[in-house]
């Protein structure tokens, strides 16, 4: 693999944003960085001046894009994913799940199987895990979800029947009300998933139970789960007020008003939040009428409608978000905790990517003051 040394960049750091950084590139990984912008020897020398380097972006809730859905994509379909997000700044994704049949949950994930088997040698998106959205959740805050394939918890034999990758993340999303519901979430996490709590009206102490049984972080948001009332602090107040939970919001503007985003990430702090795409099949491919999980989806000026008249998911990038948290005045290195570092803090993958370090993946991205991205690399491949 070729040597790369970024020069002039502006690096955005884990606890720092420098100027005049030079970053050496070997084997895939950052095996240097100067503060000093010195010249290390290199087969392709990139200058960077006038751009901003972050670590590349990992999206933990994708539902597809490009026309490819998750739930019904082959592995080129997910290469042709992996590509197009690579393309907009995200070096790493959970493809993610809408309930469905075991059937389906079990062709996908052998696909994304042999993705994960060749995509080391792609400038694609890599694979990290997948994300099982709402297959244990409450029936009346399923949003865009189809409760017909709704599952309950009796016993561990629920969780083995949910098809698992050989290796990587396995993180789900769920609603501790339901029945059995804590004893799901104990026996999740002794099993190594990741709990998210959503799609959910629980009550505080019920959230608390699901809390100390290991459930630490919260789905989209405001969406699918209870507001916040003065004398009832609901879902999004717990949240807010629990200072050990994190949470991942959607940054479109349209799934939470943009001074609402603005107030809930301030609130909670730039260290606990994750930007998500929560992207869906029709993601780049511009307003029309689509085919969605069985019933008919409109996009109109980058919002998501069913039949139903609910949202149903959104058409943007983490690249999207990123300019979103931008604009509401997020500084750079807040924003690159919120789309790199805390992402894989959570799918606990921090030793080896999420922040411009000597020894981490080389997955970075380069943006002008525009938010345009001008150089991609994923695992020292220029995308």
């Amino acid at each position: 693999m070729k040597t790369i040394l970024l020069k002039n960049a502006r690096a955005i750091l884990p606890n720092d944003v420098r100027e005049n950084v030079s970053l050496l590139v070997e084997n895939g990984c950052i095996s240097e960085i100067s503060l000093e912008n010195k010249n290390y020897p290199a087969e392709t020398v990139i200058d960077l001046e006038n751009l901003s380097v972050y670590a590349g972006f990992i999206d933990i809730h994708n539902h597809g894009a490009v026309g490819v859905d998750v739930n019904d994509a082959s592995a080129a379909d997910l290469q042709k994913v992996g590509k197009f997000l690579a393309a907009h700044g995200v070096t790493a994704w959970l493809p993610t799940f809408v309930p469905d049949v075991d059937e389906t949950y079990g062709k996908v994930v052998a696909e994304m199987e042999k993705v994960r088997a060749t995509q080391k040698n792609e400038a694609a998106a890599q694979i990290l895990g997948v994300h099982y959205e709402g297959v244990f959740a409450n029936r009346k805050m399923c949003g865009a979800l189809r409760p017909q394939f709704f599952k309950t918890f009796k016993n561990a034999d629920e969780i083995k029947a949910l098809p698992q990758l050989a290796g990587g993340v396995h993180l789900t999303t769920l609603a501790p009300e339901i029945e059995n519901g804590v004893e799901l979430i104990a026996e999740l996490v002794r099993q190594n998933w990741i709990v998210s709590i959503g799609h959910t009206s629980a009550e505080t102490k019920i959230l608390d139970d699901a809390f100390n049984a290991g459930a630490r972080h919260l789905t989209h948001f405001f969406n699918a789960m209870t507001g916040i009332h003065h004398r009832d602090i609901g879902v999004a107040g717990w949240a807010l007020t629990n200072r050990d939970v994190t949470f991942d919001i959607i940054a479109d503007g349209v799934h939470v008003a943009p001074a609402m985003l603005e107030f809930a990430c301030r609130a909670k702090s730039a260290g606990k939040v994750s930007l998500i795409s929560d992207s869906v099949a029709p993601t780049g491919l511009g307003d029309g009428n689509f085919e969605l999980w069985g019933e008919k989806v409109s996009v109109t000026g980058g919002r998501t409608q069913n039949a139903r008249g609910s949202i149903a998911g959104s058409v943007i990038t983490m690249l999207d978000a990123v300019r979103m948290m931008l604009k509401l005045g997020f500084d750079e290195r807040e924003v690159s905790q919120m789309a790199s570092a805390n992402p894989a803090r959570l799918l606990k993958i921090e030793k080896t990517q999420g922040t411009i370090e000597i020894g981490k993946r080389a997955d970075l991205v380069a943006l002008d003051d525009q938010g345009n991205a001008k150089l991609i690399l994923v695992g020292g491949k220029i995308v």
